[in-house]
């Protein structure tokens, strides 16, 4: 049950990356230079993402897959925000992160 959550994770890194690491670095660069960058970033997202949706689906319903996905993508978010980008952490984003985590409350409170 843990690999598919760290495939996801490192999906998400991945997927973080690729969407919008060029907005730091290659504001500048010609836009289709940066998706042709980002699609190879891309590629390596869905080659862990794929492999924990088909694990994942052995332990996990498809909505506890999904919001699982959306808790890790916020987490690896809010690191890549802050450490990456050097965005400030806002008292608000605490507030929407526990919402988050109220939806997961509510898809396994069945297990």
């Amino acid at each position: 049950m843990i690999l598919p959550i760290g495939l996801l994770l490192v999906a998400n890194v991945f997927m973080t990356f690729a969407w919008y690491g060029h907005l730091k670095n290659l504001r500048e660069t010609p836009l289709l230079y940066v998706i042709l960058i980002s699609w190879g970033i891309a590629f390596f997202e869905y080659c862990f993402q794929v492999p924990a949706n088909r694990l994942g689906a052995q332990y996990f319903t498809l909505p506890q897959l999904k919001i699982l996905q959306e808790v890790i993508t916020i987490a690896v978010f809010a690191g890549f925000s802050y450490w990456y980008m050097n965005e400030p952490l806002k008292l608000d984003y605490l507030w929407a992160s526990l919402c988050l985590l109220g939806a997961v409350y509510f898809v396994f409170r069945g297990l």
